[in-house]
């Protein structure tokens, strides 16, 4: 058997050195203890209020503006429900999110130093139409409809600031009954404004509520008759849809970064970008413009008074 003599060994061994040296453990994008190079993921999301697989397609552009914009890797992750999203949120699966009133006063309060940073323009002053079937013989009037009250009627989402709790409130101010106690039948959920249009404009529902911008841009592409579905009640103002910023975007991208965010979602202006909201522009927002809608939640129920 042929033996290899210890000094031809030596320079195979000065390599294995040399090449060890030169690897920190853990590879390129280093050690255990040592600092990664791989950028974290910024995701949002945003509470399923129209159809679901169009809001992928319409939020997927968002996404990449902010990335280029912002310079991280940005993505947009869908959620089931109103309250998924904010579940999502509350967890960290996502860091920023187009919330409803409602659903943003909730996410705020599960999440110690999560804050809206943006709105709409029309969030300011938002409203809801009741809307009913031409069949329903009930015509628009500046009074409240009281003849809802014998007909089949559904709101959108359970957690839907337009379509369910602000409705609801006005309703219990007009009538001083809640929906279970005013309706004949009990009312449905629809689970998003989109179909809570076609619900009533197929007759499946004689009435129902829902946001007056995805009414109105329904009509305007042709998806929804306002001669069949007929708006027959426009509700007092209010503050709805934000921006919700998660308290982990300043660890997880630098000091800073949340307001180099909410400057990237003010300073959009490409009108496709913005038509996914759908809004004219964004504009910025605190807590405190929200501040009604919580009280509201509050009374019925729907969250916690603070502590």
């Amino acid at each position: 058997m042929n033996r290899v003599a210890p000094t031809a060994l030596i320079p195979a061994l000065l390599v294995i050195a040399i090449v060890a040296s030169g690897c920190p453990e853990g590879g390129a994008t280093g050690g255990a203890d040592g600092p990664s190079s791989e950028t974290p993921t910024l995701r949002f999301s945003a509470i399923p209020d129209q159809n679901t697989t169009e809001l992928q397609e319409k939020f997927d552009p968002v996404a990449a503006y902010l990335a280029e914009t912002l310079a991280v890797p940005v993505e947009y992750v869908p959620s089931t429900d109103y309250q998924g999203s904010v579940e999502m949120f509350k967890n960290g699966d996502i860091h920023l999110a187009w919330f409803g009133g409602l659903t943003g006063v909730q996410a705020r309060a599960a999440v110690e130093g999560a804050h809206a940073i943006a709105k709409g323009e029309e969030d300011a002053e938002f409203y809801s139409y009741f809307v009913a079937h031409r069949d329903s013989g009930l015509e628009r009037s500046d009074a409240f409809p009281a003849g809802l009250a014998g007909l089949t009627f559904t709101f959108g989402s359970e957690s839907s600031t337009s379509g369910r709790l602000m409705p609801e409130a006005f309703l219990l101010e007009h009538t001083g009954k809640a929906p279970k106690d005013f309706f004949e039948k009990q009312p449905g959920f629809s689970g998003s404004h989109d179909k809570t249009a076609e619900l009533v404009e197929s007759g499946q529902f004689q009435a129902g509520v829902l946001n007056y911008a995805v009414y109105e841009k329904r009509v305007a592409a042709g998806k929804t008759d306002p001669d069949v579905c007929r708006v027959i009640w426009k509700t007092p103002a209010y503050a709805d849809y934000n921006f919700t910023a998660h308290p982990d975007l300043e660890e997880l991208f630098g000091a800073g970064f949340t307001e180099k965010l909410a400057a990237a979602l003010i300073g959009m202006t490409d009108e496709k970008l913005l038509g996914a909201f759908p809004r004219k522009r964004l504009i910025a927002a605190t807590d405190a413009e929200f501040e009604g809608v919580r009280k509201v939640a509050e009374s019925l129920g729907m969250v916690r008074a603070p502590k």
